[in-house]
């Protein structure tokens, strides 16, 4: 037997659909950033990219369990003395409801080149309707 190493011939992505409503933040993050990767198909190996990509709508309706609304802060730095600023989670929601997404299957992802070109195929939406209806998108399993 030999081993299998996919390469960019054998690479085949597919489109994948996420309804985040009423789905836990992170849950939802950690099948995302899964099948970004391709960790989902059996020609995974770390450190060829063979993942598909993602289209989430409804990402305003995404659910913060606990008292996460009120309590999570995300932290932006401009990068200048003084230039930090804190913003909480549901003004964050109010302002750009993508943001939870992105930075949450961010966090599910390696620190690496590759992550950050991976995170080029996730596609965050507000509300039900998306452009990426000439792909054939199909229905993302949620085990959870």
């Amino acid at each position: 037997m030999k081993t299998f190493m996919p390469n960019e011939a054998d690479i085949k992505r597919d489109w994948y659909i996420v309804d985040a409503t009423d789905k836990p933040a992170g849950r939802l993050a950690v099948v995302i950033a899964d099948a970004l990767r391709g960790r989902d198909k059996p020609t995974y190996t770390p450190h060829v990219d063979t993942g598909a990509f993602v289209v989430v709508i409804n990402c305003e309706k995404i659910k913060l369990t606990g008292n996460k609304e009120e309590n999570k802060i995300y932290q932006d730095y401009t990068g200048f003395s003084s230039g930090r600023s804190e913003t909480k989670a549901k003004d964050i929601r109010a302002k750009n409801p993508e943001r939870i997404i992105n930075q949450a299957v961010k966090g599910m992802m390696p620190t690496n080149r590759q992550a950050r070109q991976t995170l080029k195929r996730l596609k965050v939406y507000v509300g039900g309707e998306h452009p990426h209806v000439a792909q054939q998108v199909q229905e993302l399993a949620l085990n959870f």
